[in-house]
């Protein structure tokens, strides 16, 4: 989703021994589901992806009182309590959100004590419903479902055997990100969904999960990740009539202004989702303008068509709207909510569409790097 919209907007070797104590292996289970930490009943969630590089091209983080602070540290006193990340395989055109940068990321974020969600992509770019492009390295097995699924069980289990391995396993795991289509695609998309296919790769990158886990003695929650709840209906019904079960969590996008449902109806799709797969829930990617200013020359993707009525483009406005989310989601069963990219400010460094930010009025963080109100839905 959102890598579709700015297209159209033009070191492994951390001494980790001090955050041995971070891991939660623990984690209770009842009937296959698991259940959240003990003083944990809700996830306050940040992605914080694009952080480390963020600092490289110079960014400064402030907190709520203007005091320079370390981003991580900031959003851990705010209340956040998950920290999300994505990865790519072998992203030969940036050197981020491969495994070294996301290994510093969880290498952060547990060192303070913050859960770690992990966004395989299986891309070396951004995937969601427009793009599932497989990676380059795996190419040439694209029409030989048994062999890809193997290069996927193998990447996904060495991936996290190479994290277990530095202290650094995540509580949670995405196998895919926005996989409304099928994933492992090259180019155009092919629709319907092959699911002999499609549920036969899910499986395998869900077996790696599950194998690890097992091995290394640790809960890891398995998440399948669709873009906006009206999707999420039609897709787990197919997904798990066809043998895609095995999941913990079901991963939603909702961004109002992608989405057919409101704040005012979006509990029923929620609640839906929960009764119906048993199944916990968590919107892993939303977002609010705290301004419609743009601070630099790229272009912002959400602008004043995806204000709602009663939330301006304010930081009171962004409060409010994170808080009501919040509320709608508790009380349909959910569990979590993750605000996308809140780090991503202006910088003099570009994107694949051009020099800036896309999201520097989406943020969490005015244009000053200063945190803004909606920081304050972590203390909700």
């Amino acid at each position: 989703m959102i890598k579709n919209a700015l297209h159209i907007l033009l070191t492994l070797s951390i001494v980790l021994a001090s955050c041995s104590s971070s891991d939660s292996n623990d984690d209770n289970t009842d009937d296959g589901i698991i259940t959240p930490p003990e003083n944990e009943t809700f996830y306050y969630g940040a992605d914080l992806s694009y952080v480390n590089e963020m600092e490289d091209c110079g960014a400064v983080y402030k907190n709520s009182d203007g005091q320079t602070q370390d981003p991580f540290t900031i959003f851990k006193n705010a209340g956040t309590n998950l920290v999300r990340v994505r990865l790519w395989q072998n992203p030969t055109w940036t050197n981020y959100s491969n495994l070294e940068d996301v290994t510093i990321t969880i290498q952060r974020a547990k060192s303070l004590g913050m859960d770690v969600l992990l966004d395989f992509h299986y891309s070396d770019t951004w995937a969601d419903p427009e793009t599932q492009e497989i990676p380059a390295a795996w190419l040439d097995e694209i029409d030989n479902t048994t062999a890809l699924g193997e290069l996927v069980y193998n990447y996904t289990y060495n991936t996290l055997e190479t994290l277990s391995n530095l202290n650094l396993l995540p509580e949670i795991v995405q196998i895919g990100n926005e996989i409304n289509p099928m994933i492992l695609q090259h180019g155009d998309l092919v629709w319907p969904i092959d699911w002999d296919r499609n549920s036969y790769l899910l499986n395998k990158g869900i077996a790696a999960v599950r194998a690890i886990s097992e091995a290394k003695e640790k809960e890891i929650g398995v998440m399948l990740h669709i873009a906006q709840p009206e999707n999420a209906l039609w897709w787990f019904e197919q997904a798990t009539q066809n043998g895609v079960t095995d999941f913990d969590w079901i991963g939603l996008s909702y961004y109002p202004i992608w989405s057919e449902y409101t704040l005012n109806n979006v509990s029923t799709p929620l609640n839906t989702l929960i009764n119906t797969y048993n199944k916990r829930l968590m919107i892993v990617e939303t977002a609010y303008p705290f301004t419609l200013t743009n601070a630099d020359t790229a272009n912002n993707i959400l602008g004043e068509d995806a204000l709602i009525s009663g939330y301006p483009a304010t930081q009171q406005g962004q409060l409010d709207y994170l808080n009501q989310l919040i509320t709608i989601i508790e009380n349909a069963g959910g569990e979590g909510l993750i605000y996308w990219e809140p780090a991503w400010v202006s910088t003099n460094c570009s994107t694949l569409w051009g020099q800036g930010s896309h999201w520097d009025n989406a943020t969490l963080f005015d244009h000053s790097n200063k945190a803004t109100l909606g920081m304050q839905f972590y203390n909700h």
